[in-house]
């Protein structure tokens, strides 16, 4: 899929998508958590980005299904449904690439997808796992100083600076030039052909192709991001274990790999390494207790034993300046060199410099002299050979795990998106289950709801009464105040904006045409002033203009003005719906008034109700058909009639 061909990709955009590792694939599959990690993207963004791919692929286009604000409402809502039964951030967001649409292609996806979700019976603990899952962090800056790259090119130069960011890139011309690097760094990388052959003090390798192979001149890097997302990628395997998810890579083998990984990218596990970086921290430590050794053992030796010197050897000494420990060196020479054995010995021992201990040596010896002290230059050079092995070892060491890592890369990053996609997986069967839902079948016109229940309503789900509803053509729709006129309405558009997003509805069953958008009028609060009137006839003024195949659902328009003249309006708004086929229910309190006022026959259905139980009111909340409800008052004015002897109320009974 090409960037730019996705609405909403611009040049820009795509060169910050162009970052991620795959965006044609995050795109392709909606992975919203990965878009939003390209540079200046948020999740909103991304989710827009990602609906948009979906309308690509799928040919939808610009298509408006959503034609109104109540529409777009009852959307969000459902969705909001959705999200509630979601675990991860990731999870909440991918589910706002369902959308409703008229593509065919698109619902019969996301169909698949539902039967495949609904289908699972993973074990409690998969959701508990998915907890610790999130979308994999990219790796962490690190930078790397024991090691660098040399060039003689300034092209290759800024080549490398921009490939390897996290080494030093230095310019050098010839062999004097890499040797002087050589000193300054455990390894040096010569990414120039020319060096090639050139015999060069120190670990210099001439590697052209140091660029194209991160995972082996910078393991860092590899083994930063697997040390950062280690509990992720732990939680993803201990989901699909618990979901008996097939996973996409040996998770043995996995745990085994981040096991060496330390928490800060280093290689954790190896007993000489640990050796080496003891031993680099502990060499000031370990010389300074060596020289006390020493000293110690020269001053038993003082105490303990007596010291002669002729006068003349003394007179002789003195005359050519020697210090007092210059003329104990005569009687102690050999207690002094059995002193330095003693400090040497405990230097390679508390160092355990096995293969260092000529070095470890020359920190000590020299003139006798009391207090024995050590050589700083060759603690120095030990220090500089200590910290030069342990990097080199550890380089190898980050090398090798790298590139086990490296095959495992792309397949931990699939084991995490496969168990945030069981995350959306879940919420739609958590969805499915909690509301009783069903996938509707497509086909004839209109639409028929058998068993449909309404989760938006402020009462328990168990506590909603089912609702048997069927229309084709035009309608519209009667009953008592609070009857559940309104209700139904929602629920046909819920059932329609889930049903043609490819997602379950809430009913034992449900037949659904196919239409290409939705326009629902939400009821209007009070009568509008001239120029909101008169914008909501130029509303439906378009409305009626369009194309057959929508689903059209007002909420009492009677209220926008006047009793009269709104029954006129609706009744000519009927007639020119009618006439396109469209299929359009209308909530009315005028039915009587609309159906008069319309030149043809205009059906009428009617939420009935049974009476009065105590002041409240018993509804059959399913619809009947071909039949024009009683009001509320009316049923008010018949139950006093019932009660009493007053004429009035007969009377009153009579002009219904």
């Amino acid at each position: 899929m090409e960037l730019t061909a996705v609405p909403g990709v611009g040049e820009k955009t795509a060169a910050a998508l162009r970052e991620l590792d795959d965006p044609e694939r995050a795109l392709r599959e909606g992975d919203v958590a990965t878009l939003a990690g390209a540079p200046g993207l948020s999740p909103g963004r991304a989710a827009r980005l990602a609906r948009a791919a979906i309308r690509t692929r799928h040919g939808v286009g610009d298509e408006q299904f959503l034609a109104t604000d109540r529409a777009r409402e009852i959307h969000r809502d459902a969705l909001a449904l959705l999200k509630e039964r979601t675990v991860t951030d990731y999870a909440a967001r991918r589910v706002e690439t369902f959308f409703p649409t008229a593509a065919a292609s698109r619902i019969e996806e996301v169909r698949g997808f539902v039967r495949e979700a609904t289908a699972r019976d993973p074990a409690p603990e998969a959701s508990e796992h998915l907890a610790d899952v999130a979308p994999l962090d990219p790796a962490p800056e690190v930078r790397v100083r024991e090691r660098c790259l040399a060039t003689s090119d300034a092209e290759r130069y800024a080549e490398a600076t921009d490939a390897l960011p996290e080494l030093p890139v230095e310019v050098v011309e010839d062999a004097r030039g890499l040797s002087e690097l050589a000193r300054s760094y455990a390894t040096v990388y010569a990414l120039d052909e020319s060096f090639a052959g050139l015999d060069v003090e120190g670990d210099v390798r001439v590697r052209p192709d140091a660029l194209s192979a991160p995972a082996e001149v910078v393991p860092e890097r590899l083994l930063a991001f697997f040390a950062a997302n280690r509990e992720r990628l732990l939680a993803a395997a201990r989901v699909h274990e618990a979901a008996a998810l097939d996973p996409p890579c040996d998770l043995g083998r996995l745990r085994g790999a981040l096991t060496r990984v330390d928490a800060d990218g280093s290689v954790a596990g190896d007993d000489e390494l640990d050796r080496l970086t003891d031993a680099v921290d502990d060499v000031d430590a370990a010389v300074a207790t060596a020289e006390s050794v020493a000293n110690d053992h020269l001053r038993d030796a003082l105490r303990e034993r007596e010291v002669t010197i002729e006068g003349r050897d003394f007179l002789s000494l003195v005359e050519r300046g020697a210090r007092v420990d210059s003329l104990l060196s005569q009687e102690l020479a050999d207690e002094f060199d059995a002193a330095v054995a003693r400090a040497r010995e405990h230097l390679v021992d508390a160092l355990g410099l096995s293969d260092l201990s000529a070095l470890g040596e020359r920190a000590f010896g020299g003139e006798p002299t009391f207090p024995v002290e050590h050589d700083e230059s060759a603690v120095s050079r030990l220090r500089t050979e200590l910290t030069a092995t342990r990097d080199r070892r550890a380089e190898r060491l980050k090398r090798d795990l790298a590139a086990e890592l490296a095959d495992l890369r792309e397949p931990a990053a699939a084991l995490v998106r496969a168990a945030l996609d069981l995350d959306v997986e879940l919420a739609v069967a958590r969805f499915a289950r909690d509301f009783d839902c069903s996938l509707p079948a497509f086909g004839g016109e209109g639409f028929a709801l058998d068993g449909g229940r309404l989760p938006l309503l402020d009462v328990p789900f168990d506590e909603v009464a089912p609702v048997d509803y069927a229309v084709e053509g035009v309608t519209l729709l009667s009953g008592v105040n609070s009857g559940g006129k309104t209700s139904t309405l929602d629920l046909v558009a819920l059932v329609h904006v889930l049903g043609q997003s490819g997602l379950p509805v809430p009913c034992e069953s449900a037949r659904l045409e196919r239409v290409s958008a939705l326009h629902y009028q939400a009821k209007t609060q009070g009568t509008l002033d001239a120029g909101a009137f008169e914008s909501t006839l130029r509303e439906f003024g378009a409305l009626t203009d369009g194309a057959s195949d929508r689903l059209v659902l007002v909420d009492e328009l009677e209220s926008i003005t006047e009793p009269g003249a709104s029954a006129r309006i609706v009744a000519g708004i009927l007639e020119a719906l009618s006439e396109q086929d469209a299929t359009a229910v209308f909530v009315s309190h005028l039915a009587d008034e609309i159906r008069a006022a319309a030149a043809s026959p205009v059906a009428v259905d009617g939420i009935e109700a049974q009476g009065l139980a105590d002041g409240e009111l018993v509804v059959d909340r399913s619809p009947v058909k071909n039949h024009l409800a009683r009001s509320t008052p009316e049923l008010i004015v018949e139950k006093l009639a019932d009660e009493g002897d007053d004429g009035l109320y007969e009377r009153l009974l009579e002009k219904f």
